[in-house]
């Protein structure tokens, strides 16, 4: 379909791969290079830029930008993607930048709300069915895990990791990474308890939930430091998914995990 025709008031780089039954709103700017997947609707003013691949069914709203070039001084317009998967809503003024040579890539997963004026830096990489509230702002190099949920106005630094099924407090400022499965907030950003409400709708049980909170009152409130803490749970406690994750998440950590709220 020539989509020139559709919407005469968009401009569509004729090298563009757009999908079926895609809805292209005016004044909407897609450039050469792009891949849109099937059942879109890219809302007026919006930017998609070269290097950007948009899975299907997803709902880009006015006025955002996917694939941007990246704000980082060393990026030198070297071949990068910003990659958006499935069943996406990208909301008003967001902003998300392609990778630069560090991973190539940003990546936003499946089923995920970016809410209005959020930010999404180069490499990225935000799994699936993740919410991110207005204004948030992630850094470049920021991970964050399927599930969680990013308060508004929560600024989030360069390289941390933010694990599965997190609750992050809005305003939150974010500089150590924060394990799995918890709630964190207040100043500066600490743990605040297990996410069981957050957990409850997703579907696990109250033995695996309390497995979770034993797991925490060990690293957290055992007077141990974190690398014995992390020994004593993986060598004392049940074997479980949910252990594994959590020991793997904070051995894996290189700019330390929050600490306990006070």
């Amino acid at each position: 379909m020539n989509y020139q025709e559709l919407q005469p008031l968009a401009c569509i780089h004729p090298d563009a791969k757009i999908g079926n039954n895609v809805t292209i709103g005016p004044f909407v700017t897609i450039d050469a290079n792009v891949v849109i997947g099937d059942d879109c609707i890219i809302d007026s003013n919006a930017v998609i830029r070269s290097g950007a691949r948009i899975g299907n069914r997803c709902h880009i709203h006015a006025g955002a930008v996917i694939a941007g070039i990246p704000q980082d001084l060393k990026f030198k317009g070297e071949e990068s993607v910003a990659i958006v998967g499935d069943d996406c809503q990208i909301r008003e003024y967001v902003t998300i930048h392609r990778g630069t040579a560090s991973k190539g890539k940003t990546v936003i997963g499946n089923q995920c709300l970016i809410m209005a004026y959020c930010h999404v830096a180069h490499d990225c990489e935000v799994g699936s069915h993740v919410i991110m509230s207005n204004s948030v702002q992630l850094a470049g190099e920021v991970v964050v895990g399927d599930w969680a949920v990013l308060g508004g106005g929560s600024l989030v630094h360069q390289f941390t990791h933010i694990g599965q099924h997190v609750m992050l407090q809005g305003g939150s400022l974010v500089n150590k990474d924060i394990p799995p499965f918890i709630m964190a907030g207040r100043l500066p950003v600490s743990y605040e308890g297990v996410n069981g409400i957050g957990l409850h709708r997703r579907g696990f049980t109250e033995q695996q939930i309390n497995n979770i909170q034993s797991i925490y009152r060990t690293l957290y409130f055992s007077n141990m430091n974190i690398t014995k803490a992390v020994a004593k749970i993986a060598d004392e406690m049940a074997p479980s998914a949910e252990r594994d994750i959590i020991v793997d998440f904070v051995r894996s950590s290189s700019r330390g995990i929050v600490r306990a709220g006070i």
